[in-house]
């Protein structure tokens, strides 16, 4: 008989014991085992494509914390870089790439070959399917994911991160045309990638949009609530069980329209929500995940503690699932993490 996983009874609406919880980047660098680990890869991208190591750093917070869910470890980024756009990633400088200037650069780009890159990928989620049975999270489900084309575009566009996003806004404000030719090859070739985590045992999915809070109204419903609603439609077809969550981050009240129209299955929000809107706007829809703030736990101490309660009493009520509403930051101390997920455990509905 089938486990049934707290995780995802959550996403199907569904009522549990206990609130389930996971942490955006809780894979990552501020736990030293990933560090010695990616010490010895030599590269954050060697370790990406190397399954055995991903695999490994996707259970290792498991290990220290049991989450109910594991995050694939991998980078919204490999998309352009399955398609042909060159990708590195600079100490302490962030990802590079080759930047896309014009409507004719997008010849460069190529779905033809897309999982010769990403199999690596795939085989990743395969292997941590088994590792989670193998250490005994038989009850700890597993997250694919992707970044939504408005965010992966500004990557591709910019070169790299900005602050304005000038460069891709006047593009796609400019020549909208054009620029829906990018978003058409990200919907398709996002959908492709998504579909083929589940096949290789995801058991949920999460759309990454970090930077859907810097476009307007109209712009937003182009770019972000269009194209997010295409590749939902896309997966559910082929998988029309799948629990999907869209993480608009910076959204503020159009996550609204983001959440009705797009059909996902649960929203995350990021810190700057208030809650209590959330609750009276979004929670009667959908489940919620979110949001604490990775500051107030990289900060710790009583102030962290009552913010955590205070999420847990204000979200509790309904189907929720508590996060952070962005990454874990890399300095944040094991100690208070460990704090805050014996808080989400000992919590009674």
């Amino acid at each position: 008989m089938e486990i049934k996983k707290p995780f995802l009874q959550t996403l199907h609406g569904e009522m549990t014991e206990s609130i389930p919880f996971w942490f955006m980047r809780q894979a990552g660098r501020y736990l030293p085992e990933y560090g010695e680990l990616r010490s010895q890869a030599g590269g954050f991208l060697n370790m990406v494509y190397n399954p055995k190591n991903a695999a490994e750093i996707t259970v290792q917070p498991l290990r220290r914390f049991g989450m109910s869910a594991a995050i694939l470890f991998s980078d919204i980024l490999v998309i352009p870089q399955a398609l042909g756009q060159k990708l590195e990633f600079m100490a302490g400088e962030g990802p590079k790439l080759d930047a896309l200037k014009e409507e004719n650069d997008l010849s460069k780009l190529n779905s033809d070959t897309i999982d010769e890159v990403l199999n690596p990928i795939y085989e990743t989620v395969s292997l941590t399917r088994q590792k989670l049975n193998d250490e005994g999270f038989d009850q700890t489900a597993l997250i694919g994911f992707a970044g939504s084309p408005w965010t992966v575009a500004t990557y591709m566009v910019e070169g790299g991160g900005s602050k304005t996003y000038e460069k891709t806004k006047a593009w796609a404000y400019g020549h909208p045309t054009s620029f829906q030719k990018l978003i058409d090859i990200l919907v398709e070739s996002t959908t492709h990638y998504l579909c083929r985590q589940v096949e290789a045992g995801a058991e949920s999915l999460q759309l990454f949009d970090s930077w859907s809070g810097v476009l307007d109204e109209e712009n937003f419903d182009r770019w972000v609530i269009k194209p997010t609603s295409q590749i939902v439609a896309g997966v559910k077809e082929k998988h029309p069980d799948i629990p999907i969550i869209g993480f608009p981050r910076g959204a503020g009240t159009m996550v609204f329209n983001y959440a009705e129209e797009t059909n996902i299955q649960a929203i995350g929000l990021d810190f700057t929500m208030p809650q209590k809107w959330a609750t009276d706007n979004l929670q009667h829809l959908m489940p919620v995940q979110g949001n604490l703030d990775p500051v107030s736990l990289l900060a710790g101490g009583p102030q962290m503690e009552e913010k955590a309660q205070k999420i847990l009493k204000t979200f509790g009520n309904q189907p929720f699932v508590f996060n952070l509403g962005h990454g874990i930051i890399k300095e944040t101390p094991i100690a208070h993490v460990e704090k805050l997920c014996d808080m989400i455990r000992g919590y009674k509905r």
